[in-house]
């Protein structure tokens, strides 16, 4: 009896391992890589503006973040809730890095010295965090 209940309980895990692997292949199968820009804005070296042209810069820095989110590119943006050094990031969907380098080099903050970036490629799911 005990021989037989031990093979009934091989025969009972096997199947159940194969049930997860066939869901763990399912899911591999739907699962797609797909490669994003990381981009992370930083303090820039000039950080002098009186407060009316610092408003300005703010305006067009938020003008070019909702061009970029217009056209599809931007996916997402914030910035961060502290006063450190790291002051916001984005991730763009682009072919390329010098793509991604075209559209944030556009920013005002950028060309004002307000903010500094760098740019990483990023891999996760595709379209995973954006839906």
């Amino acid at each position: 009896m005990k021989t037989l209940f031990f093979y009934f309980f091989l025969i009972l895990a096997d199947f159940s391992y194969a049930q997860t692997i066939n869901k763990v292949d399912t899911a591999a199968q739907k699962f797609e890589m797909k490669q994003y820009w990381f981009v992370m804005l930083v303090r820039g070296h000039n950080r002098t503006h009186d407060s009316v042209t610092s408003a300005k810069i703010q305006e067009g820095h938020m003008a070019n973040i909702n061009a970029m989110a217009k056209s599809g590119k931007l996916l997402v943006a914030g910035p961060f809730g502290d006063d450190g050094q790291w002051r916001g990031i984005l991730i763009l969907d682009c072919k390329t890095q010098t793509e991604a380098e075209d559209m944030v080099k556009k920013d005002p903050a950028i060309i004002a010295g307000r903010l500094s970036y760098e740019i990483h490629p990023w891999w996760t799911a595709k379209n995973a965090v954006f839906k």
